[in-house]
């Protein structure tokens, strides 16, 4: 089969650029045929003329145009399309008959701030409306009203000319809370298919010997890092460690600083966040917002390693409360703290959950499982049918 594969880059590195690359090295060593057309938000240099472009960028739809003639493709692969190559590339493929399929990493579709979380706290002010204004009274797009508009006019434009219902072949989420959700939000049912992230390299189950509680992400406050430093306060017996960085970094050193049970490591190389990852007794996960499928959860479960996460959109899909991990309640601080306190006064009963944590990656994470659900949206798509 051959793909093209096409991500608009962020200017910082997240976890859509990880996951963009984990899938074409995935369909490489299948033995597919990936071409990669990638559009960097590093080359911005002009907000105003991004902003105009990210409704339709005429050099977008042309390149995808040229690759589409040039490589004769069966399917166009799409994991990021903003701003850069706005979805003026849907109209290129689809003309030539080209299958779509397009990934939705964040919420972009139904929120022009791409998150569902404003001033601290969950927001759906935008889901379910054609034009999502209040997203751009809000500045909810970089926290500027005139980028946001620009967000607003891209999604309005498109909402009213049924670009994602009449362009899109199949629209893939990665939990069924995120498929809830964007229904909720306008997208037809029918089009939406569930598959989730995966762990490309997995180090296989760690010993989980080490009496410390592991954070690791970025520093932020819908990451829930200050809850849990609160939390924490009221932890006896452990050790938190913290792995990551971010704009709430000087909070965490302080905190590292005051409390001796409090461990601050920075921005570690991957390979080794994960082996601290498999000696830690328990993950945990305190976002406040509707994360779509955070990698450090699987990754955790690639290792054996329970996680602890707030009873918050797509955790619960992950997470069973008393398997594989613990959920708590995001409305009641203490609980987190309660949960900690938990797991290193009895040490038995995270122990005892790791062999369902690594059971649960086992069956739902692996890139051979996401390789098989990935051939069955082509085929959803249409794919095959377009090659016969």
């Amino acid at each position: 089969m051959v793909v093209l594969a096409v991500h608009n880059r962020y200017q910082a590195r997240g976890g859509e650029d990880a996951s963009h690359e984990a899938k074409v090295q995935m369909l490489t060593s299948a033995g597919h045929i990936v071409h990669e057309l990638e559009f960097d938000n590093a080359n911005i240099r002009s907000a105003p003329k991004v902003a105009l472009q990210a409704s339709w960028n005429a050099v977008a739809h042309d390149k995808i145009t040229a690759e589409i003639e040039s490589l004769r493709p069966d399917v166009l692969d799409v994991d990021n399309f903003f701003p850069l190559a706005s979805p003026s590339i849907y109209y290129a493929a689809s003309h030539r008959g080209l299958p779509i399929v397009q990934t939705l990493h964040n919420y972009r579709l139904i929120c022009p701030g791409s998150t569902l979380f404003r001033n601290g706290a969950v927001c759906e002010d935008c889901v379910g409306s054609r034009m999502p204004w209040r997203g751009a009274v809000h500045g909810c797009y970089r926290q500027s009203i005139p980028a946001s508009l620009a967000v607003t006019a891209m999604l309005t434009v498109h909402n009213l000319l049924a670009t994602w219902e009449k362009r899109v072949n199949v629209f893939v989420v990665l939990t069924e809370f995120c498929r809830q959700k964007f229904i909720e939000g306008g997208l037809p049912a029918e089009l939406i298919a569930v598959k989730p992230n995966f762990v490309q390299t997995d180090l296989g189950p760690g010993s989980g010997d080490a009496s410390y509680a592991l954070y690791a992400g970025r520093l932020t406050e819908e990451k829930g890092i200050l809850s849990l430093l609160e939390a924490w306060k009221d932890v006896r017996g452990g050790t938190l460690v913290v792995i990551g960085d971010g704009p709430l970094a000087p909070e965490v050193k302080r905190a590292a600083e005051t409390c001796q049970s409090i461990k601050y490591l920075g921005s570690l190389p991957a390979n080794d966040a994960r082996e601290l990852m498999g000696r830690a007794r328990v993950l945990v996960f305190p976002s406040i917002w509707y994360e779509c499928m955070p990698m450090v959860i699987i990754e955790s479960f690639s290792r054996g390693t329970p996680v602890i996460a707030n009873r918050l959109g797509s955790m619960e899909c992950l997470i069973g409360d008393g398997d594989n991990g613990w959920l708590v309640d995001p409305a009641n601080p203490a609980s987190l703290g309660e949960a900690l306190s938990t797991v290193f006064a009895t040490p038995e009963k995270p122990a005892s959950m790791r062999p369902a944590a690594r059971a649960t990656f086992e069956a739902n994470y692996t890139a051979k499982r996401n390789h098989q659900l990935l051939m069955e949206i082509y085929d959803r798509a249409g794919v095959r049918h377009r090659r016969n």
